[in-house]
């Protein structure tokens, strides 16, 4: 189930307001209610939330309404990705007869080299990100994770009432590695997100295999690579293929265009994936393992899109550069942009223009995230956050 309001229990991180702490230990320990949160219900969260913290409902978009705060792609599935969908639709009377989720399975396993029991299809990857947390962390195993990062691990690690760790970026913003193995001798979980979300930097190879050699004894490394094919980030798949403590990650919601149709992977060796399975798999709908197959097949897909995303960004970078706006440069389809005052400020002033960008960090207050979104949408962008941006601060008024 996901929660569409988080709510006013958002802190530093997200929590449902829909139902108490209480009541998620109770359904937790039942095995009756997991709470997955997904970059959507982050990104609506401060839009949710006035000055004063309490609940308002997510509002009604406008028709001209620019979405640039959830990272998700504008482009959508890809061609191939559409007609598949509408192809296997006619057999959604019934559950996957013809084996969908394992033939996406095998072929993303023979893509990479990899055993297809190595390989589990989820409904996106925030599901696997979620049971990890809940099943290698607990009150004497804790979450080790960057900051800032994305949340939804932490949250999941807190249901249980495991301590976690958050490990400040490096100067390059980068994961600081050797701080991340010591900051919990006992940790359960140590979760990377490569590129990161919400810097969209990247944490060079080298930097996560250390980790891997030098984490925790009995601890988990968590690669979540969804948005890896954004980037030219080296894959930690062949620490899977090599046996390692390492589960990885992928999404098909970023440079697939799917993040509404929901298709995730989770690759490690099988007893890891089991301990995941142990929360629940829910059957998957045989039009997203479709559309994520045919999509795998199309060698093209991603070094277009790729492209796309890294001219648009580019086109963004140079902008910023020309109007002395710092930002933290990205390798992926966000960037953070330094507002020089809280950003929550200039969250709200694009709102009321119909333009939404991402939330923003407690350890980055002064910056906010944009999603890269078609060069149309981030003309209306530029112009927006121009006019904010030359508005006096709300503290100086």
């Amino acid at each position: 189930m996901t929660i569409r309001n988080p709510g006013k229990l958002i802190q530093n991180e997200m929590t449902s307001s829909v139902f108490s702490r209480r009541n998620f230990m109770k359904a937790v320990g039942a095995g009756s209610f997991l709470a997955v949160m997904t970059e959507h219900d982050f990104a609506w969260s401060q839009t949710a939330i006035d000055g004063s913290g309490e609940d308002l409902s997510i509002p009604s978009l406008p028709s001209n309404a620019v979405l640039l705060n959830a990272n998700e792609s504008p482009l959508g599935p890809s061609r191939a990705a559409r007609n598949a969908i509408a192809e296997i639709a006619a057999k959604g009377g019934r559950y996957d007869v013809d084996g969908e989720a394992a033939q996406l399975a095998q072929l993303f396993a023979k893509q990479n080299g990899l055993k297809p029991e190595y390989v589990s299809v989820y409904a996106g990857s925030s599901e696997p990100l979620h049971f990890a947390g809940l099943a290698f962390c607990s009150p004497a195993h804790g979450y080790v994770s960057a900051d800032p990062t994305f949340e939804a691990g932490s949250c999941a690690a807190r249901l249980v009432d495991a301590p976690v760790k958050m490990v400040r970026l490096r100067d390059d913003y980068s994961h600081d590695v050797k701080a991340m193995a010591s900051a919990d001798p006992k940790a359960g979980l140590v979760y990377v997100c490569n590129p990161n979300n919400p810097t969209g930097t990247v944490t060079s190879y080298e930097d996560i295999a250390w980790l891997l050699e030098n984490k925790p004894k009995g601890s988990v490394i968590l690669v979540d690579e969804a948005y890896i094919h954004l980037s030219d980030a080296r894959s930690m798949i062949d620490k899977v293929v090599a046996d390692k403590d390492v589960i990885v990650l992928r999404s098909f919601s970023k440079i697939y265009g799917m993040a509404g149709i929901r298709c995730g992977l989770a690759i490690a060796r099988p007893d890891l994936l089991a301990k995941l399975a142990a929360y629940g798999i829910n059957a998957m709908p045989i039009t997203s393992s479709a559309a994520g197959r045919v999509s795998l097949l199309d060698e093209n897909l991603v070094p277009r899109r790729k492209k796309f995303f890294a001219d648009i960004r580019q086109n963004l970078f140079d902008w910023l550069k020309a109007n002395q706006y710092g930002y933290v440069p990205s390798s992926t389809n966000c960037c953070m942009i330094d507002t020089k005052r809280p950003g929550q400020e200039i969250v709200q002033a694009l709102q009321e223009k119909s333009i939404y960008i991402g939330r923003v960090w407690p350890a980055m207050p002064t910056y906010v995230r944009v999603s890269i979104g078609t060069q149309g949408e981030m003309d209306l962008f530029k112009t927006a956050f121009h006019q904010a941006m030359q508005a006096k601060p709300k503290s100086l008024v």
